[in-house]
Protein backbone atom coordinates (compact mmCIF):
# COMPACT_ATOMS: atom_id res chain seq x y z
CA UNK A 1 0.00 0.00 0.00
CA UNK A 2 2.83 2.35 0.86
CA UNK A 3 4.54 1.65 -2.43
CA UNK A 4 1.44 2.38 -4.45
CA UNK A 5 1.02 5.66 -2.64
CA UNK A 6 4.61 6.63 -3.44
CA UNK A 7 4.06 5.93 -7.13
CA UNK A 8 0.98 8.11 -7.20
CA UNK A 9 2.53 10.98 -5.24
CA UNK A 10 5.89 11.05 -7.00
CA UNK A 11 6.42 13.37 -9.96
CA UNK A 12 5.48 11.84 -13.28
CA UNK A 13 8.44 10.88 -15.42
CA UNK A 14 6.71 12.37 -18.45
CA UNK A 15 6.54 15.88 -17.02
CA UNK A 16 9.01 18.55 -18.06
CA UNK A 17 12.06 18.36 -15.80
CA UNK A 18 12.62 21.53 -13.76
CA UNK A 19 16.19 22.68 -13.24
CA UNK A 20 18.05 22.42 -9.97
CA UNK A 21 18.49 25.54 -7.92
CA UNK A 22 21.38 27.94 -8.28
CA UNK A 23 23.76 28.73 -5.41
CA UNK A 24 22.03 31.04 -2.93
CA UNK A 25 18.56 30.02 -4.13
CA UNK A 26 16.05 27.53 -2.68
CA UNK A 27 12.80 25.92 -3.78
CA UNK A 28 9.62 27.18 -2.13
CA UNK A 29 8.52 23.64 -1.21
CA UNK A 30 10.07 23.39 2.29
CA UNK A 31 8.48 26.69 3.41
CA UNK A 32 5.10 26.40 1.68
CA UNK A 33 3.37 26.36 5.09
CA UNK A 34 4.65 29.85 5.95
CA UNK A 35 1.48 31.73 4.91
CA UNK A 36 -0.81 29.37 6.84
CA UNK A 37 1.34 29.64 9.97
CA UNK A 38 1.16 33.43 9.71
CA UNK A 39 -2.61 33.27 9.34
CA UNK A 40 -2.88 31.17 12.51
CA UNK A 41 -1.31 34.06 14.39
CA UNK A 42 -3.85 36.48 12.93
CA UNK A 43 -1.31 37.98 10.53
CA UNK A 44 -2.30 38.70 6.94
CA UNK A 45 0.29 36.77 4.88
CA UNK A 46 -0.46 38.67 1.68
CA UNK A 47 0.35 42.02 3.21
CA UNK A 48 3.52 40.78 4.88
CA UNK A 49 4.81 39.08 1.74
CA UNK A 50 4.18 42.21 -0.33
CA UNK A 51 6.91 43.86 1.74
CA UNK A 52 9.28 41.49 -0.06
CA UNK A 53 7.63 42.01 -3.45
CA UNK A 54 6.14 38.51 -3.27
CA UNK A 55 2.62 37.42 -4.09
CA UNK A 56 0.87 34.80 -1.99
CA UNK A 57 0.58 32.63 -5.11
CA UNK A 58 4.38 32.17 -5.01
CA UNK A 59 3.81 29.75 -2.13
CA UNK A 60 1.33 27.62 -4.07
CA UNK A 61 3.89 26.02 -6.42
CA UNK A 62 6.67 23.94 -4.80
CA UNK A 63 9.08 24.41 -7.72
CA UNK A 64 9.05 28.21 -7.41
CA UNK A 65 12.42 29.69 -6.41
CA UNK A 66 13.40 32.27 -3.81
CA UNK A 67 16.74 33.69 -2.66
CA UNK A 68 18.00 32.02 0.51
CA UNK A 69 18.81 35.41 2.03
CA UNK A 70 15.22 36.52 1.38
CA UNK A 71 13.90 33.49 3.27
CA UNK A 72 16.00 34.56 6.25
CA UNK A 73 14.65 38.10 6.11
CA UNK A 74 11.07 36.86 5.75
CA UNK A 75 11.48 34.62 8.79
CA UNK A 76 12.79 37.60 10.74
CA UNK A 77 9.81 39.70 9.71
CA UNK A 78 7.46 36.88 10.65
CA UNK A 79 9.01 36.77 14.12
CA UNK A 80 8.39 40.51 14.43
CA UNK A 81 4.78 40.26 13.25
CA UNK A 82 3.85 37.26 15.40
CA UNK A 83 6.11 37.80 18.45
CA UNK A 84 6.90 34.10 18.08
CA UNK A 85 10.62 33.38 18.48
CA UNK A 86 10.21 29.81 17.20
CA UNK A 87 8.37 30.70 13.99
CA UNK A 88 10.87 28.85 11.77
CA UNK A 89 10.36 25.70 13.82
CA UNK A 90 6.60 25.87 13.23
CA UNK A 91 7.11 26.14 9.47
CA UNK A 92 9.67 23.32 9.40
CA UNK A 93 7.33 21.01 11.35
CA UNK A 94 4.98 21.00 8.35
CA UNK A 95 7.47 19.95 5.69
CA UNK A 96 9.07 16.59 5.08
CA UNK A 97 10.97 14.47 2.60
CA UNK A 98 8.57 15.17 -0.29
CA UNK A 99 9.49 18.87 -0.06
CA UNK A 100 12.88 17.94 -1.56
CA UNK A 101 11.26 16.95 -4.85
CA UNK A 102 12.98 14.31 -6.97
CA UNK A 103 15.87 14.01 -4.51
CA UNK A 104 13.43 13.29 -1.69
CA UNK A 105 11.56 10.65 -3.69
CA UNK A 106 14.85 9.06 -4.74
CA UNK A 107 15.90 8.80 -1.09
CA UNK A 108 12.49 7.58 0.09
CA UNK A 109 12.51 4.74 -2.45
CA UNK A 110 16.12 3.69 -1.71
CA UNK A 111 16.84 0.10 -0.64
CA UNK A 112 18.00 1.07 2.87
CA UNK A 113 18.26 4.09 5.13
CA UNK A 114 22.05 4.32 4.73
CA UNK A 115 21.70 4.72 0.96
CA UNK A 116 18.87 7.21 1.42
CA UNK A 117 20.90 9.47 3.73
CA UNK A 118 23.91 9.36 1.42
CA UNK A 119 21.67 10.40 -1.47
CA UNK A 120 20.41 13.35 0.55
CA UNK A 121 23.91 14.38 1.58
CA UNK A 122 25.30 14.17 -1.95
CA UNK A 123 22.36 15.65 -3.88
CA UNK A 124 20.72 18.08 -1.48
CA UNK A 125 22.16 21.06 -3.38
CA UNK A 126 19.66 20.36 -6.18
CA UNK A 127 16.88 21.54 -3.84
CA UNK A 128 18.71 23.99 -1.56
CA UNK A 129 21.44 26.30 -2.79
CA UNK A 130 22.00 27.89 0.61
CA UNK A 131 22.64 24.96 2.92
CA UNK A 132 24.08 21.46 3.10
CA UNK A 133 23.06 18.16 4.64
CA UNK A 134 25.62 16.90 7.15
CA UNK A 135 26.13 13.23 7.95
CA UNK A 136 28.51 12.06 10.68
CA UNK A 137 29.20 8.54 11.96
CA UNK A 138 30.62 8.12 15.46
CA UNK A 139 30.67 4.75 17.15
CA UNK A 140 27.22 3.21 17.14
CA UNK A 141 25.49 6.50 16.35
CA UNK A 142 24.74 8.62 13.31
CA UNK A 143 24.13 12.37 13.24
CA UNK A 144 22.03 13.81 10.43
CA UNK A 145 22.03 17.58 10.31
CA UNK A 146 22.15 20.86 8.45
CA UNK A 147 24.70 23.61 7.88
CA UNK A 148 24.15 27.07 6.41
CA UNK A 149 26.52 27.72 3.51
CA UNK A 150 25.34 31.07 2.22
CA UNK A 151 27.35 33.89 3.85
CA UNK A 152 25.76 36.96 5.41
CA UNK A 153 22.28 35.47 5.83
CA UNK A 154 20.13 37.02 8.54
CA UNK A 155 18.10 35.08 11.12
CA UNK A 156 20.12 31.92 10.76
CA UNK A 157 18.55 30.60 13.96
CA UNK A 158 15.16 30.47 12.22
CA UNK A 159 16.59 28.72 9.16
CA UNK A 160 18.40 26.11 11.24
CA UNK A 161 15.38 25.45 13.45
CA UNK A 162 13.21 24.92 10.37
CA UNK A 163 15.81 22.68 8.71
CA UNK A 164 16.29 20.45 11.77
CA UNK A 165 12.50 20.10 12.13
CA UNK A 166 12.33 19.04 8.47
CA UNK A 167 15.22 16.66 9.10
CA UNK A 168 13.27 15.06 11.95
CA UNK A 169 10.31 14.48 9.62
CA UNK A 170 12.64 13.07 6.95
CA UNK A 171 14.07 10.54 9.38
CA UNK A 172 10.59 9.51 10.54
CA UNK A 173 9.62 8.97 6.89
CA UNK A 174 12.73 6.87 6.20
CA UNK A 175 12.81 4.86 9.42
CA UNK A 176 9.11 4.57 10.26
CA UNK A 177 6.99 5.69 13.21
CA UNK A 178 8.93 3.58 15.74
CA UNK A 179 12.09 5.59 15.16
CA UNK A 180 13.14 8.01 17.89
CA UNK A 181 16.24 10.23 18.16
CA UNK A 182 18.68 9.83 21.01
CA UNK A 183 19.80 13.45 20.81
CA UNK A 184 19.02 16.73 19.04
CA UNK A 185 21.67 19.44 19.06
CA UNK A 186 21.94 22.98 17.74
CA UNK A 187 24.85 25.28 16.93
CA UNK A 188 22.71 28.02 18.47
CA UNK A 189 22.36 29.66 21.84
CA UNK A 190 19.53 28.37 24.05
CA UNK A 191 16.29 29.89 22.64
CA UNK A 192 13.41 31.31 24.67
CA UNK A 193 11.14 28.58 23.27
CA UNK A 194 13.07 25.62 24.67
CA UNK A 195 9.87 23.87 25.80
CA UNK A 196 8.45 23.99 22.28
CA UNK A 197 11.66 22.53 20.89
CA UNK A 198 11.47 19.65 23.38
CA UNK A 199 7.88 18.97 22.36
CA UNK A 200 8.74 18.79 18.67
CA UNK A 201 11.70 16.42 18.99
CA UNK A 202 10.57 14.46 22.07
CA UNK A 203 14.02 14.75 23.66
CA UNK A 204 15.74 17.47 25.66
CA UNK A 205 17.76 19.38 23.02
CA UNK A 206 21.33 20.55 23.53
CA UNK A 207 22.48 24.01 22.49
CA UNK A 208 25.85 25.74 22.04
CA UNK A 209 27.09 22.75 20.05
CA UNK A 210 29.48 22.66 17.10
CA UNK A 211 26.83 21.43 14.67
CA UNK A 212 23.07 21.25 14.30
CA UNK A 213 21.51 17.85 13.82
CA UNK A 214 19.75 14.75 15.07
CA UNK A 215 21.55 11.71 16.48
CA UNK A 216 20.12 8.20 16.37
CA UNK A 217 21.37 4.58 16.63
CA UNK A 218 23.30 3.36 13.59
CA UNK A 219 21.29 0.11 13.54
CA UNK A 220 18.56 1.98 11.64
CA UNK A 221 20.87 2.42 8.64
CA UNK A 222 20.44 -1.16 7.43
CA UNK A 223 16.64 -1.05 7.45
CA UNK A 224 14.61 -0.48 4.28
CA UNK A 225 12.47 2.67 4.26
CA UNK A 226 8.70 2.04 4.24
CA UNK A 227 8.65 3.45 0.70
CA UNK A 228 11.51 1.32 -0.69
CA UNK A 229 10.64 0.72 -4.33
CA UNK A 230 13.20 -0.29 -7.00
CA UNK A 231 11.07 0.95 -9.93
CA UNK A 232 10.40 4.36 -8.41
CA UNK A 233 14.03 4.60 -7.32
CA UNK A 234 15.22 4.03 -10.88
CA UNK A 235 12.77 6.61 -12.23
CA UNK A 236 13.87 9.21 -9.71
CA UNK A 237 17.54 8.47 -10.32
CA UNK A 238 16.99 9.20 -14.00
CA UNK A 239 15.20 12.43 -13.08
CA UNK A 240 18.04 13.49 -10.77
CA UNK A 241 20.70 12.57 -13.35
CA UNK A 242 18.91 14.83 -15.84
CA UNK A 243 18.93 17.66 -13.29
CA UNK A 244 22.63 17.19 -12.64
CA UNK A 245 23.42 17.13 -16.35
CA UNK A 246 21.39 20.30 -16.97
CA UNK A 247 23.05 22.17 -14.10
CA UNK A 248 26.58 20.78 -14.30
CA UNK A 249 28.20 24.18 -14.78
CA UNK A 250 26.11 26.30 -12.39
CA UNK A 251 28.69 26.46 -9.61
CA UNK A 252 31.25 23.96 -10.81
CA UNK A 253 34.06 22.53 -8.74
CA UNK A 254 34.19 25.42 -6.28
CA UNK A 255 30.62 24.85 -5.13
CA UNK A 256 31.14 21.09 -4.98
CA UNK A 257 34.24 21.44 -2.80
CA UNK A 258 32.51 23.93 -0.51
CA UNK A 259 29.64 21.51 0.03
CA UNK A 260 32.06 18.66 0.62
CA UNK A 261 33.93 20.63 3.26
CA UNK A 262 30.75 21.51 5.15
CA UNK A 263 28.83 18.25 4.79
CA UNK A 264 30.96 16.30 7.29
CA UNK A 265 32.55 17.11 10.63
CA UNK A 266 35.86 19.00 10.94
CA UNK A 267 36.45 20.68 7.56
CA UNK A 268 40.07 21.32 8.56
CA UNK A 269 40.76 17.56 8.42
CA UNK A 270 39.75 17.19 4.78
CA UNK A 271 42.44 16.88 2.15
CA UNK A 272 42.43 17.55 -1.56
CA UNK A 273 42.67 13.77 -2.04
CA UNK A 274 39.47 13.12 -0.04
CA UNK A 275 37.67 15.91 -1.90
CA UNK A 276 38.73 14.57 -5.29
CA UNK A 277 37.63 11.07 -4.32
CA UNK A 278 34.24 12.34 -3.14
CA UNK A 279 33.73 14.24 -6.39
CA UNK A 280 34.87 11.37 -8.60
CA UNK A 281 37.83 13.31 -9.98
CA UNK A 282 41.57 12.83 -10.01
CA UNK A 283 43.52 15.14 -7.72
CA UNK A 284 45.22 16.67 -10.73
CA UNK A 285 41.90 17.42 -12.45
CA UNK A 286 40.42 18.98 -9.33
CA UNK A 287 43.46 21.17 -8.78
CA UNK A 288 43.38 22.26 -12.42
CA UNK A 289 39.67 23.17 -12.26
CA UNK A 290 40.08 25.13 -9.06
CA UNK A 291 43.09 26.96 -10.47
CA UNK A 292 41.08 27.87 -13.56
CA UNK A 293 38.47 29.36 -11.22
CA UNK A 294 41.16 31.39 -9.43
CA UNK A 295 41.40 29.45 -6.17
CA UNK A 296 42.94 26.42 -4.48
CA UNK A 297 41.69 23.65 -2.22
CA UNK A 298 43.61 25.14 0.72
CA UNK A 299 41.95 28.53 0.13
CA UNK A 300 38.50 26.91 0.16
CA UNK A 301 39.34 24.93 3.28
CA UNK A 302 40.43 28.08 5.09
CA UNK A 303 37.23 29.79 3.93
CA UNK A 304 35.20 26.91 5.41
CA UNK A 305 37.06 27.15 8.72
CA UNK A 306 36.41 30.88 8.89
CA UNK A 307 32.72 30.46 8.04
CA UNK A 308 32.29 27.81 10.75
CA UNK A 309 34.16 29.96 13.29
CA UNK A 310 31.98 32.99 12.51
CA UNK A 311 28.75 31.00 12.86
CA UNK A 312 29.83 29.54 16.20
CA UNK A 313 30.96 32.93 17.54
CA UNK A 314 27.79 34.65 16.36
CA UNK A 315 25.15 32.07 17.23
CA UNK A 316 26.45 30.08 20.22
CA UNK A 317 27.81 30.79 23.67
CA UNK A 318 30.91 28.63 23.11
CA UNK A 319 34.15 30.01 24.54
CA UNK A 320 36.69 31.27 22.01
CA UNK A 321 39.00 28.39 22.93
CA UNK A 322 36.21 25.91 22.19
CA UNK A 323 35.59 27.53 18.81
CA UNK A 324 39.31 27.38 18.08
CA UNK A 325 39.37 23.66 18.81
CA UNK A 326 36.27 23.09 16.66
CA UNK A 327 37.98 24.51 13.59
CA UNK A 328 41.30 22.73 14.17
CA UNK A 329 43.46 25.03 16.29
CA UNK A 330 45.23 23.51 19.31
CA UNK A 331 46.05 26.95 20.71
CA UNK A 332 43.64 29.86 21.11
CA UNK A 333 46.46 32.28 20.29
CA UNK A 334 47.00 30.64 16.88
CA UNK A 335 43.27 30.83 16.17
CA UNK A 336 43.19 34.50 17.19
CA UNK A 337 46.03 35.35 14.80
CA UNK A 338 44.29 33.48 11.98
CA UNK A 339 40.99 35.18 12.73
CA UNK A 340 42.62 38.59 12.61
CA UNK A 341 43.96 37.71 9.16
CA UNK A 342 40.46 36.63 8.09
CA UNK A 343 38.33 39.34 9.65
CA UNK A 344 40.73 42.15 10.55
CA UNK A 345 39.77 41.98 14.24
CA UNK A 346 40.22 39.49 17.12
CA UNK A 347 37.40 36.95 17.63
CA UNK A 348 36.30 38.36 20.99
CA UNK A 349 35.93 41.87 19.58
CA UNK A 350 34.21 40.55 16.47
CA UNK A 351 31.72 38.62 18.62
CA UNK A 352 30.96 41.69 20.74
CA UNK A 353 30.23 43.75 17.64
CA UNK A 354 27.90 41.06 16.32
CA UNK A 355 26.11 40.84 19.69
CA UNK A 356 25.54 44.62 19.75
CA UNK A 357 24.14 44.52 16.22
CA UNK A 358 21.88 41.60 17.13
CA UNK A 359 20.64 43.43 20.24
CA UNK A 360 19.70 46.46 18.17
CA UNK A 361 17.82 44.21 15.75
CA UNK A 362 15.99 42.51 18.63
CA UNK A 363 14.96 45.86 20.07
CA UNK A 364 13.46 46.83 16.73
CA UNK A 365 11.57 43.51 16.53
CA UNK A 366 10.04 43.98 19.95
CA UNK A 367 8.52 47.33 19.09
CA UNK A 368 4.82 47.17 18.18
CA UNK A 369 4.41 46.38 14.49
CA UNK A 370 1.66 47.99 12.47
CA UNK A 371 0.08 47.05 9.22
CA UNK A 372 -0.11 43.25 9.17
CA UNK A 373 -2.20 42.38 12.23
CA UNK A 374 -1.24 39.97 14.97
CA UNK A 375 -3.01 37.63 17.30
CA UNK A 376 -2.58 34.53 19.36
CA UNK A 377 -0.82 31.58 17.79
CA UNK A 378 1.05 28.37 18.56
Amino acid sequence: MGRAHNRRSAPSASRAIPSGVRPGVVRIAPIMALPSVLAEFGVDPSRLLREFKLDLSAFAEPENRIAYSTVGRIFGRCVEATSCEHFGLLVGERAGISSLGAVGYMAQSAPDVRTALRILQRLYHIADGGGAITLDHHGGSVSFGYAVLEPGVQHVEQLIAAAVAIGYNILRALCGPQWQPTDVHFSLATPPAGARVRKVFQVVPRFDEERSGITFPARWLARPPPGADPLLHRMMRERVDALLAADADIDGSIGAVRRHLRSAASPHRHTVDSAADQLGLSVRTLKRRLAAAGTTFLDLREEARFDVACQLLRHTGMQVGEVASSVGYAETSSFTRAFVRWAGTPPTEWRERQARAAARSTDRRRRPTKGVGAGAGN
